[in-house]
């Protein structure tokens, strides 16, 4: 016990030492930071105004630049420079990040492929209506200067001609090897010597006619030249395919890249003939492909039909093929919704008055018309600015992203004058449009009649987009902190480098009396 006594009073003694040196390490350092301010006060005291309105100057400018480049970075990128930064590079150097151990194996899989369900994924389609690279996109380019296509977008091209136009069985053949290499180069000058080329070993190469139609050829009755000269190719080889393809599984794959060629070259024909003003050619002929190939119904060659009749105004026609492909069980894009909506809109926007609707409320017609318009503006709520020239149009890149702001310039490009012809369609949809966004407070997180609007069309749709175009975001994002911020801090530096510029001896002494108040305050 006595000893037990005698340890716990050397402990005290120990503690009560360690205090007494901590207390004094404190009023040290309380009086070193007295004393620096002290110093700091003198030499404020020291300083003239003009050093003040030169300091809130700089001050102010600076924090100008940080905000014009923070606005230009979410402008351009959607987010805040300084904020991705501190989250990327900071964060781990500070120890910010989470160190949560992983779930287990199996629950992760699970978890993710319900999540993969029920998300619905941002792909990237072909633009069923894409436009011809030598007698249109490049005309656009020589004209303007500036290049309509983006190297994604193109990139997405190549693949596809890689994946269309070529087979296993190319290497027996020196023609289909030379447009194997020509499908893969960059340069077009490249990919056109490549296609002559193949055509010096072949004179009935189908796919070197169909590349220096789609970018040779600079208008569109030489483009149809050239696709004329695939179909000849293109259907004799066909039909050699189609008499061996059972003798390997090789000659399956050459009936398939075969097959590939014929449906492209005659939709291809189709949309020049749509394009020089032959529409009813141009409509038997996707018709016709259509009855021919009905399991290539993922081409998407009814929206070319649904185009191509629209503008033969012929609305019964129209109204059939959206009863055979707006079903729920197929895939929507923005042609159908809209093209359904333009259809309701017809019966009942001739006699539309917002006035008089108003008054007598709205008919069972015109109900049907305004559901049937925000179905459309769920699926893709980029549309309707487009559509009431709200936003000015570029040319539709080659590939699509449904949805997103990709698919709307492409159906506004085409549609727009569809809906201008039909009178009172448009002011139907300016008095109708935005309700559709009552339904879907959170369309991130709930749709009304689809899935949650996806969160990752802005990205994609910047890759298919041209840089001098301004990509429609929905839903619009809040300002990131860090832009009110400098904002605010830009706003009040110039205001003091203005109040210091007029009235230099009261902040001056402003400056001091805070100083002094805040030494007074430690003391």
């Amino acid at each position: 016990g006595l000893d037990m006594a005698g340890r716990t009073m050397a402990t005290a003694r120990t503690g009560g030492w360690t205090w007494l040196r901590t207390g004094a390490g404190l009023g040290q350092d309380r009086e070193s930071l007295v004393l620096f301010l002290l110093t700091v006060t003198v030499f404020l005291s020291t300083l003239t105004p003009k050093f003040y309105f030169a300091l809130t100057v700089t001050s102010s400018f600076i924090s100008g630049l940080i905000f014009v480049f923070e606005w230009w970075h979410f402008r351009k990128y959607g987010t805040s420079f300084i904020e991705q930064v501190s989250v990327s590079h900071l964060r781990p150097l500070i120890g910010g990040a989470e160190n949560n151990p992983p779930a287990p194996a199996a629950f992760s899989a699970g978890e993710n492929e319900t999540s993969r369900q029920n998300m619905p994924e941002c792909k990237v389609w072909r633009n069923p209506l894409n436009l011809f690279r030598g007698a249109e996109y490049s005309r656009y380019m020589w004209v303007t200067g500036k290049e309509p296509l983006t190297y994604y977008d193109m990139n997405l091209s190549a693949q596809d001609h890689q994946t269309f136009f070529t087979c296993d069985t190319d290497a027996l053949r020196p023609s289909d090897t030379v447009m194997q290499k020509a499908w893969r180069e960059r340069n077009p000058q490249a990919r056109i010597k490549a296609a002559y080329q193949a055509l010096e070993l072949n004179n009935d190469c189908a796919t070197a006619y169909v590349l220096l139609a789609e970018e040779e050829a600079t208008t569109i009755v030489d483009a149809e030249k050239y696709f004329k000269q695939a179909l000849k190719a293109g259907e004799m080889i066909y039909r050699k395919s189609q008499n061996c393809h059972s003798q390997s599984p090789q000659h399956e794959a050459q009936l398939r890249r075969d097959t590939n060629v014929l449906v492209y070259v005659k939709r291809r024909l189709a949309m020049c003939a749509r394009k020089l003003g032959r529409i009813r050619e141009a409509v038997k002929m996707m018709r016709d492909l259509m009855k021919e190939f009905p399991l290539l119904s993922m081409l998407n060659i009814h929206e070319n039909l649904l185009e191509a009749l629209l503008e033969l105004q012929a609305y019964a026609d129209v109204q059939a093929v959206l009863a055979k492909y707006d079903d729920i069980s197929l895939p929507k894009s923005a042609a159908i919704c809209y093209t359904a909506a333009l259809l309701k809109a017809r019966a009942v926007s001739e006699r539309f008055s917002p006035e008089t609707a108003s008054k007598r409320g709205l008919s069972a017609a015109e109900i049907n018309a305004v559901e049937a318009i925000h179905r459309a503006v769920e699926f893709n709520p980029h549309v309707p600015k487009y559509l009431l020239e709200m936003k000015s149009l570029v040319l539709p890149p080659e590939h699509i992203l449904k949805r997103g702001d990709s698919e709307a310039v492409a159906y506004a490009f085409f549609h727009l004058q569809h809906w201008k012809r039909i009178e009172g369609a448009l002011n139907l949809l300016h008095c109708t449009w935005e309700g559709t966004f009552r339904m879907i407070p959170y369309p991130l997180e709930k749709g009304h009649l689809f899935y949650p609007y996806p969160s990752c069309t802005e990205t994609a749709d910047r890759e298919l987009l041209p840089t001098f175009h301004e990509v429609s975001v929905y839903p619009q994002k809040e300002l990131p902190f860090f832009i009110h911020f400098t904002a605010g801090l830009c706003s009040f530096s110039a205001m003091l480098a203005l109040l210091t510029h007029q009235f230099p001896e009261l902040m001056v002494i402003f400056a001091k009396a805070v100083s002094t108040v805040s030494v007074m305050e430690l003391t």
